[in-house]
C-alpha cells in the first residue's frame, strides 16, 4: 500500500496544475498531504482483510461498503467528490454508475493478496462495483490490480503492456511529453489509466515512476497513487520513503498498513516465492520457441536479482554437520511447536545435490512443497537467496545452483550467477 499512499502524498502538492509540468520537483513540501485517495486505499485494504482471502464477491462488496463508509465519515474533509460524499453518509448506499478514477486509486491491496490474476481481477471488480459500477470504472480498477499482480510476479513490462492492451483496450502510445501538452484536469479512468501506464512503463524506479505521473499535471495525486501502486509491484518502495510515509499518516492508518504487511508476510513467507515461481513457470511454458525461451530466461534472471535485492528467503535443506539433532530429538514424541534446548552448537551447511555426472550443485527450492518431492536433509530452514547464490559462486566444489532439483530442474552455472549478482548490485545502486 505504500506505493499508492506515497504517490498520493507526493502528487497532492501539484494537483490542479500547481507548479510546472516537470519531473524536477521536491518530493515533499509544506503542501504535501494525504487525500481521499489514501483514506479509501486504507479502507479497501481493511475491507479485504476483514472479508478474508476466500470471500465471495458479495462478501467483499459488503465489507467494502462498511469500511469505506467508516473511514469516509471519520475523515470527511479529505477531498471526496459530491456523489461519493452522499454515498458515504447514506443509510442505504447504492452504486451510481461512476467511471471516475476513484475505483483505480483505491484498489492496490487487491493486487497483492491473491494467487491468480483471475482472482485478483474478480476482487478488483467487487471493490469498484459498490460505487463505480460503470464498465469503465470497473475496468480501471481491474487494470490497476492486474498490473500490480503481474509486476510483483515478475512479468516483463512488455508482457504487461501487451496484456493491458488486449484485456482492457487502453491506448498509452503517446509519450509523456505529448501527454503533458494536451493534459487537462480529467478524473476519469479512461483518461487516467493510459497516463498511469505510460508513467509506469517509462520509469526506472519507484520514485521515477511517481515523478513521471506527477509531471503530467492535473489530477496529480490520483495519477501518483495509481502509477505508484503499479511501481511498487515492480520496484518495491525504498525504506526511507516508507519512513516518510509513516510520519505523514495518522496512527489509525499506520495500524492498517502494519496489519496488511503482517498478512503479506504470512501469505508470502519463507515457505515459497510467488514471483520466482511465476517466472520459472513462464520459462517452462516457452521451451519450444527459442525466442520466447530466451526472453523468459532473461526475465527469470532479472526476477532472481530483484528477489535477492529485496532480501527474499527460501526454504533450504541443511545438513547437521556435527550430528547434534539426532541425539536429542525423538521423532515419535516430538510435536509441531515443541521447544527444546540444544546441549551444544549445531553446525549446518547447505545440502548439495549431485547430478548424473557426479557434479554438485546447491539447490534453490522455490517452495517448501518442492523440498518434499525427493530425498533431502531433514533440517529445512529459510536462507537468504543472495547467500545461497554467493556461496555457490565462491565454493569451488559446486557448479552453481539448480532451481527445483526434483523437477523440472533448471541449473544455473556460476557464470550465470555472476551476471545475476552484478544485476543485483546495480539494483542496489539505483534503488
Amino acid at each position: 500500500m505504500y506505493g499508492a499512499i506515497l504517490g498520493d502524498i507526493i502528487g497532492s502538492a501539484f494537483e490542479f496544475d500547481r507548479g510546472e509540468k516537470t519531473k524536477e520537483f521536491p518530493l515533499f513540501c509544506e503542501e504535501s498531504t494525504w487525500t481521499d485517495d489514501t483514506v479509501m486505499t486504507i479502507a479497501v485494504a481493511e475491507a479485504l482483510m476483514n472479508a478474508g482471502r476466500d470471500s465471495t464477491p458479495e462478501e467483499i462488496k459488503a465489507a467494502c461498503v462498511k469500511s469505506m463508509q467508516k473511514w469516509g465519515r471519520k475523515y470527511p474533509y479529505a477531498g471526496y467528490g459530491g456523489r461519493f460524499i452522499h454515498w458515504v453518509h447514506s443509510d442505504d448506499p447504492h452504486p451510481y454508475k461512476s467511471y471516475g478514477n476513484g475505483s483505480a486509486m483505491r484498489v492496490s491491496a487487491a493486487g497483492w493478496l491473491y494467487d491468480t490474476i483471475e482472482r485478483t481481477r474478480e476482487v478488483a471488480r467487487a471493490t469498484a462495483a459498490v460505487t463505480h459500477n460503470h464498465p469503465e470504472g470497473i475496468k480501471g480498477a481491474e487494470c490497476t490490480a492486474a498490473v500490480i499482480f503481474m509486476a510483483r510476479n515478475g512479468a516483463t513490462d512488455e508482457d504487461i503492456a501487451e496484456y493491458v492492451k488486449a484485456e482492457f483496450g487502453y491506448d498509452f502510445s503517446e509519450t509523456l511529453a505529448e501527454m503533458r501538452e494536451r493534459h487537462a484536469h480529467v478524473e476519469t479512468c479512461m483518461d487516467s489509466l493510459p497516463k498511469a501506464m505510460r508513467a509506469y512503463l517509462d520509469g526506472t524506479s519507484y520514485e521515477d515512476v511517481v515523478r513521471n505521473a506527477v509531471s503530467l499535471g492535473g489530477d496529480t495525486d490520483t495519477l501518483g497513487a495509481i502509477a505508484g501502486a503499479m511501481a511498487e509491484g515492480r520496484y518495491g518502495v525504498p525504506e526511507e520513503l516508507k519512513k516518510e510515509c509513516r510520519k505523514r499518516v495518522p496512527n489509525d492508518m499506520r495500524k492498517v498498513i502494519d496489519r496488511f504487511d503482517d498478512l503479506l508476510e504470512r501469505i508470502y513467507s519463507n515457505e515459497k516465492n510467488e514471483a520466482l515461481i511465476y517466472a520459472y513457470n513462464i520459462l517452462l511454458q516457452n521451451q519450444e520457441n527459442e525466442e520466447l525461451r530466451l526472453k523468459a530466461h532473461m526475465n527469470l534472471l532479472g526476477e532472481l536479482a530483484r528477489q535477492m535485492n529485496r532480501g527474499a528467503m527460501l526454504p533450504t535443506p541443511m545438513v547437521d554437520v556435527n550430528n547434534v539433532l539426532p541425539k536429542i530429538l525423538d521423532p515419535e514424541k516430538l510435536k509441531e511447536g515443541d521447544t527444546f534446548t540444544l546441549p551444544e552448537d549445531v553446525r549446518l551447511r547447505v545440502d548439495e545435490m549431485e547430478d548424473a555426472e557426479g557434479k554438485h550443485w546447491y539447490p534453490l527450492f522455490l517452495s517448501r512443497e518442492e523440498t518434499q518431492k525427493g530425498r533431502t536433509a531433514n533440517v529445512v530452514v529459510p536462507v537468504l537467496i543472495r547467500d545461497i547464490v554467493r556461496m555457490a559462486i565462491d565454493n569451488p566444489k559446486v557448479e552453481g545452483i539448480v532451481i527445483n532439483p526434483f523437477g523440472p530442474a533448471l541449473p544455473m552455472p556460476k557464470h550465470v550467477l555472476e551476471i545475476v549478482w552484478k544485476s543485483m548490485e546495480e539494483g542496489e545502486k539505483n534503488g
